[in-house]
């Protein structure tokens, strides 16, 4: 009776040994917890300054394009420095004005606002967007309209512009860029420039400064800063400070030879509803880093934005931030000291 009861005992050790096991198999092949990774993706870049678009903000709306008053009475402006693009255009009686373009940021005020020119349009319509302007003379406004952009002048702003009566007018209209982006469904600006690598040096000779010789008062003279990496901007004799305190230097200033056509020729109207031919092409100085590189603009319509071209027939990469574009005719010389 023993050997049977024995031999009962060991197969039970056995089998729960083999249990066990199968057991000890099962927590082996189970499957690992998933684990969650905390790495947020890199921002996009900004199309219109090739920095990195915290939020991704700029890639996701559209742009405000402002008209800015550019005469001695109307200093200091308000909110360029904001802007990420910024061009300066020939006028009237050949003084200049200023369209400045927002996308990455948003101001709150931005001024003064001034009236709108038959060169306009051609600077928007590559971005669309929204247009600000206090309003204009007929040629002017039916120029704008055939533009693919939300025109907010002053009647159709509301609330989105005001007056400052503390000034005098026409100087004293400004425009609520923030509260703007609101009234624009199109979809965020494609890039109007190519931009450098981080640590990529540009080609091109030294320059220290470079001067725009707009005619009755209004030459700019753009100054070197290694320190900043911009370019200060002198205009009526001193460098120009915007209302917040903060001084104009841009990371870029692009130089466009154009011409403008269509202007009344009396000495009393001179220059009235003259349009710059930004279709075509022209000579070209692009200041950036300490560099001018020189070659030509070029664009096939009106649709797309400029290529800038250097003596090769390579596009030109900016440094990523602000840029300045000027638009002198022919007659305004373009100088630069190493």
């Amino acid at each position: 009776m023993r050997r049977p009861l024995l031999l009962v005992c060991v197969c039970a050790l056995v089998l729960a040994a083999c249990g066990g096991g199968k057991k000890s198999a099962a927590t082996k092949t189970d499957k690992p917890k998933a684990t969650t990774s905390t790495t947020k993706p890199a921002p996009l870049v900004a199309p219109l300054t090739g920095l990195p678009s915290p939020g991704n903000v700029a890639n996701t709306r559209c742009v405000v394009t402002v008209k800015i008053d550019n005469t001695p009475t109307s200093q200091p402006k308000a909110g360029i420095d904001q802007a990420d693009v910024v061009w300066e255009e020939v006028v009237e009686y050949n003084i200049t004005r200023l369209a400045a373009m927002f996308n990455s940021q948003a101001p709150n005020v931005v001024g003064k606002v001034r009236s709108v020119r038959r060169t306009d349009q051609a600077l928007v319509w590559p971005v669309k967007g929204v247009f600000a302007y206090s309003g204009g003379a007929p040629y002017a406004v039916d120029s704008i309209n055939t533009a693919p952009v939300v025109q907010l002048d002053e009647d159709r702003a509301g609330s989105m512009m005001f007056r400052d009566h503390t000034r005098r007018a026409p100087y004293n209209l400004f425009a609520h860029v923030d509260q703007m982006y609101s009234a624009c469904k199109s979809p965020a600006p494609p890039p109007l420039f190519l931009y450098r690598a981080a640590g990529q040096a540009p080609a091109g000779d030294p320059a220290s400064s470079a001067t725009v010789a707009f005619k009755n008062g209004y030459a700019v003279t753009w100054n070197w800063n290694p320190a900043t990496g911009g370019w200060t901007r002198v205009i009526f004799g001193h460098p120009e400070v915007v209302t917040s305190g903060a001084t104009l230097a841009p990371k870029n200033v692009v130089v466009m030879t154009v011409n403008y056509v269509g202007g009344d020729p009396r000495p009393a109207h001179l220059g009235v509803g003259a349009e710059a031919q930004l279709v075509g092409s022209g000579p070209l100085q692009v200041f950036t880093a300490g560099k001018v590189i020189k070659g030509t603009w070029s664009r096939p319509d009106k649709e797309h934005p400029a290529k800038l071209l250097d003596a090769t027939g390579n596009e030109i990469k900016l440094t990523p931030g602000q840029t300045f574009v000027e638009l002198p005719d022919p007659t305004m010389p373009v100088t630069s000291t190493p």
